[in-house]
């Protein structure tokens, strides 16, 4: 079988990297979690202070953003890859709240976008990788085989989201978790810079009403019938 793309869209808390895992698993391909790329240039801007609660020092970040380093580490403990800013995992420290709430602001940013969309294509060059996040289907892969677009009602992902977190520990509220589920859609669909769009030719996923069972044979099949 031929190696190709697998490129995952949709909306935060939609179960994009969940599925994107189990894909890359079931077919031995490489799994990009690209979300989480932008989250750790998010993570060094809170820790430097250039970024938080009603605040987005852009140009500073621009200017910093040459120190940046982001790469996947592979642990043979855990078998999963994990994320490194700057040589430090920082796997668990951009899963936080804190982060959601400034990611999107950061993600908008050209050359954030650019810094990073540039490392996800050197990624794919040699295909057989499975790679999910807002644009990869219509920006950074708009040729990949096959392209899937994810999405749920804002409250349902809400649930998952807030779920997720309380299970983490995080002190947090449901109403909270709603608010930053709706924002980050209205940004992400709205930015001027590779917005969150379904490409033309993506499988639109609803999956309010789905088991992540039930989404990962649909997927798997239509996967096979493109390789």
């Amino acid at each position: 079988m031929k190696n190709i793309i697998v490129a995952i869209d949709g909306y935060s808390s939609t179960g994009k990297s969940t599925l994107a895992k189990a894909i890359a698993k079931e077919l031995s391909m490489i799994y990009v979690d690209t979300g989480a790329m932008y989250r750790a240039v998010t993570l060094f801007a809170i820790q430097n202070d250039l970024v938080g609660p009603g605040f987005l020092k852009k140009e500073e970040l621009i200017t910093r953003l040459p120190s940046v380093s982001v790469e996947f580490r592979y642990n043979t403990t855990t078998n999963k890859g994990e994320v490194y800013l700057n040589g430090e995992n920082v796997e668990h420290a951009i899963r936080t709240m804190e982060v959601s709430n400034c990611v999107s602001p950061v993600a908008a940013i050209p050359e954030v976008r650019r810094k990073l969309v540039d490392q996800q294509k050197k990624l794919g060059e040699d295909k057989g990788l499975v790679m999910d996040g807002r644009d990869i289907g219509t920006v950074v892969f708009p040729n990949a085989e096959i392209k899937f677009f994810m999405t749920a009602s804002a409250e349902v992902r809400a649930k998952r989201r807030y779920k997720e977190l309380k299970e983490r520990g995080e002190v947090i509220s449901y109403e909270e978790v709603y608010k930053n589920v709706v924002t980050r859609d209205q940004i992400d669909s709205t930015r001027s810079d590779s917005p969150l769009t379904k490409a033309q030719d993506a499988i639109e996923f609803d999956n309010s009403n789905m088991s992540i069972e039930e989404q990962l044979d649909q997927m798997l099949s239509m996967i096979e019938n493109r390789r």
